[in-house]
């Protein structure tokens, strides 16, 4: 599986820069039907991501209000019960505005991405997409989604209940690419019946690394299978917070270099993590690919075959359905000097394609998905802990909520103390960026080269992928 990830990294990486060609300057036939509008309309996607095309949009009655029968297509990522419960909320709104029908295009994270970036060089992305963090950047300033200032400006989406800071966290080049829908902050969830096997208590806040690795000691001298299934690979995220802890940054302000001046903090980090799996405290990738084969809510954690995992703070809720027991840890600290290395992480967003003929109604299905009562009752946080305070109140005096979703709201306050700024959406070719990461600590992790060596290939790679897309 850990090859598997690679090489949807690799692709990633290709298909990004496959965007990347049809989103310039050059004036392709694509373009042109992007765009949805001829020559000028192409021009103004090109010079300004879509402004005047979704201004215009902005300013009129959807076709919907005029009696048009409407079909939304809507794509997004995740479990099945994610994908269950979508199609709930979307046969709701369908109820209360007969007039708009959805086509539902539910995925896994494996391949959302390849297919998304394929769909948008050729002009036929989604009405309304479910977008990440990890990607709003790219395809932001490839033009590919719609700017959703001038529905947010005219009351289409009521935006009131959301954080500023975070609002903002969509904005790329003065566009706004995407509603944040929730916020995250990563977390260490574990198997409170798996550590009493062990003798040992949850862990405290401020716990460090060192009492992290003597916990999967004890875990493992007691003969639990997985003490820690994480794999500090799989992305730049945990890495992040290293770095974050220690007081730096992954990326340089203009995003066209590793941040960091010290080659050293990557080669403790996989040292950290070396050491642990030449002790079988963390799998290895080749284990740790077969473990993901299982899917989120068979992993060893939830079965009761391991303790911790790195996650997201929405993961208990994730995994609910299997094992409802589950609790949150924040993620181990360097010491008394740490340097608030958590930062309030929007966890998903919903962007509307440029392409999309029906801008405005899908503008008014994202406001209803975001502040609604009835979509908040179906959807129960699911997607993390919602951005706007209109749900989380609604949510919080509802009665309605399990203990899982409340943890999931008391564990943003706990984490809240330990986080920083929330950095910057993360630059073009961060797909390339994490493969030449995953590239480096595995060829350390298999001693292919020194943890040394490692981190100053990475810091190569990584600076001329970074000058190369953001120069």
């Amino acid at each position: 599986m850990k090859k598997k990830t690679l090489a949807l990294l690799l692709s990633m990486g290709m298909a990004v820069s496959s965007l990347a060609g049809c989103g310039g300057g050059g004036g392709s036939s694509t373009d042109t039907t992007a765009a949805g509008g001829g020559a000028d309309a192409t021009t103004a996607a090109q010079a300004g991501g879509g402004e005047s095309t979704t201004a215009a949009a902005a300013g009129g009655e959807s076709a919907a209000a005029a009696g048009e029968k409407i079909t939304l297509k809507f794509t997004w990522w995740g479990s099945q019960s994610r994908h269950d419960y979508t199609q709930k909320i979307l046969d709701a709104y369908t109820a209360e505005h007969p007039e708009i029908t959805f086509e539902a295009v539910p995925a896994g994270w494996d391949g959302y991405f390849d297919k998304l970036s394929t769909e948008a060089a050729s002009g036929s992305m989604p009405d309304i997409v479910q977008m990440d963090y990890l990607y709003i950047s790219t395809y932001a300033k490839n033009n590919s989604l719609a700017d959703l200032q001038g529905y947010m400006d005219d009351g289409t989406i009521d935006v009131s209940g959301i954080d500023e800071a975070l609002l903002n966290s969509a904005k790329v080049n003065g566009k706004m690419a995407g509603l944040v829908l929730s916020t995250s902050l990563m977390t260490f969830p574990y198997n409170p019946e798996v550590l009493a096997k062990a003798s040992l208590e949850a862990p405290k806040e401020g716990w460090t690394w060192e009492d992290f690795t003597a916990m999967c000691q004890q875990l493992k001298d007691a003969g639990v299978a997985d003490a820690a299934v994480i794999d500090p690979a799989i992305d730049t995220n945990l890495f992040n917070y290293w770095v974050r802890q220690h007081g730096d940054k992954l990326f340089s302000d203009d995003q066209k270099s590793i941040g960091y001046q010290d080659d050293k903090l990557m080669a403790d980090f996989i040292q950290m993590f070396k050491e642990a799996m030449d002790k079988d405290l963390v799998p290895t990738p080749d284990e740790m690919a077969q473990i993901q084969t299982l899917g989120l809510e068979a992993g060893p954690v939830v079965t009761g075959d391991g303790a911790f995992t790195q996650n997201w703070n929405n993961y208990s809720t994730l995994v609910s359905a299997a094992n409802d027991k589950i609790k949150m840890a924040t993620p181990p600290t360097i010491g008394a000097e740490d340097q608030k290395g958590l930062w309030m992480k929007p966890g998903m967003f919903l962007s509307i394609a440029e392409t999309s003929p029906h801008k405005k109604e899908a503008a008014e299905f994202i406001n209803w998905f975001l502040n609604s009562e009835t979509a908040n009752d179906i959807m129960m946080a699911e997607r993390g802990t919602p951005s706007s305070s209109i749900a989380r109140d609604y949510l919080t005096g509802s009665g309605k909520m399990a203990s899982q979703q409340e943890d999931m709201f008391a564990y943003v306050d706990l984490a809240a103390k330990m986080a920083g700024e929330t950095p910057a959406p993360d630059p073009t070719g961060m797909s390339e960026v994490n493969k030449a990461f995953a590239d480096a600590c595995n060829a350390a992790f298999y001693e292919q080269m020194s943890p040394e060596e490692a981190a100053a290939s990475f810091r190569k790679k990584a600076d001329e992928i970074l000058s190369r897309n953001n120069g």
